[in-house]
């Protein structure tokens, strides 16, 4: 395995300042590079600009984009595949497509969310 995908519940953890902040920007620092689905983008950014305000959704996601190595585009195969991921997997639509970018740039997937418990090359934070 070779770098990481971010969970969006990993970003916003670091960005909001929770109290697992310093775990999160460890796996920021340490695992590189960093895939970045635009799903993730999405999610962020939605979530800063409701509990905070637009301009500082465009901040974080210009420091996400920054981290990443590439931010990876929802394309006909990568679509296919995550639907593919949910099947197996029983995975809602969100959670299979970054799933599936992981293992795609073969990275393991670093995340606090649960429903990836179990999986292959998933470290829950």
């Amino acid at each position: 395995m070779s770098g990481a995908v971010l969970d969006s519940s990993i970003w916003l953890e670091y960005f909001v300042g929770g109290k697992h902040a310093k775990t999160c920007f460890k796996y920021i620092q340490t695992h590189k590079p960093l895939w970045t689905p635009s799903l993730v983008i999405y999610e962020v950014y939605k979530k800063i600009c409701k509990e905070k305000s637009e301009t500082e959704g465009l901040l974080v996601i210009t420091q996400i984009e920054g981290q990443s190595e590439n931010i990876i585009s929802l394309d006909e195969r990568l679509a296919l595949f995550s639907a593919d991921i949910s099947l197996k997997h029983k995975l809602a639509m969100a959670d299979a497509i970054i799933y599936a970018t992981a293992i795609h740039q073969e990275a393991q997937l670093i995340t606090r969310d649960h429903h990836f418990k179990g999986l292959d090359e998933v470290i829950l934070v």
